[in-house]
């Protein structure tokens, strides 16, 4: 396939999509609880033994679950979320020193993510103010009212679950399976897919789609899904 053919098919097999990802990366990887991470390229990061990651994602999903996964075998050195209450390995770990946790509200960690995307250099808010949140962060007094400076996040490499994708990237997601995944998808270096149906491109009604093809790298067929008894 030539550049061109790459710029407009960007389906490729799952060995070449990972050439991207190495130990030591910011990884973000998009879904919640488990819901919306995708499996087959996760199981391919255990597989190859990557590790050491700064992962940013709402959660840590469950132990055997999602990113919950990498958790549990440990190839996480810091994580970057909303909560961790639902993988008990995560609280274990962070407990004993072995890893980082950065936390951050729901709302506030997208927006974030979404400042990264598109190119802001933070966003003001009030929430933590006079608590221990606000340690360490530089405060900014807008209309005589103080706020704190969030700063955006953007990662080398970022992993989306879609439920069906075009040929050049077009997405579409599955109800709760599109949580965090559009905005993370606009915040990395590279973005990787995995698409549980993919289609040729200009079959998709343009009215539907939510992640736009320019903001995707490389898509890769799904494997099947290990997440979506977590809520049943």
């Amino acid at each position: 396939m030539n550049r061109e053919s790459k710029r407009l098919d960007k389906v490729v097999e799952l060995e070449e999509a990972m050439q991207h990802l190495r130990s030591g990366m910011t990884l973000m990887v998009g879904g919640f609880g488990g819901v919306g991470n995708p499996p087959s390229l996760i199981q391919a990061i255990l597989d190859r033994g990557i590790d050491e990651l700064t992962l940013i994602s709402n959660d840590t999903a469950f132990p055997d679950i999602g990113v919950g996964r990498l958790i549990t075998e440990r190839r996480v050195k810091k994580v970057i979320a909303s909560h961790i209450g639902s993988n008990p390995n995560a609280g274990a770990q962070m407990t004993a020193g072995e890893l980082t946790v950065e936390f951050s509200p729901q709302g506030i960690l997208a927006e974030r993510i979404r400042a990264g995307g598109v190119g802001l250099a933070g966003i003001l808010s009030d929430i933590g103010l006079g608590t221990i949140v606000e340690q360490g962060k530089q405060k900014v007094s807008v209309g005589g009212k103080e706020y704190l400076l969030e700063l955006p996040l953007r990662a080398e490499v970022a992993l989306i679950y879609a439920s069906k994708a075009d040929r050049f990237g077009n997405l579409l997601y599955d109800t709760t399976g599109r949580n965090f995944n559009p905005l993370m998808a606009m915040a990395a270096d590279i973005t990787i897919v995995e698409a549980e149906q993919i289609v040729e491109t200009g079959t998709l009604d343009p009215e539907t789609i939510v992640t736009p093809g320019v903001f995707v790298d490389w898509i890769v067929p799904s494997g099947g899904v290990n997440w979506k008894w977590a809520w049943e």
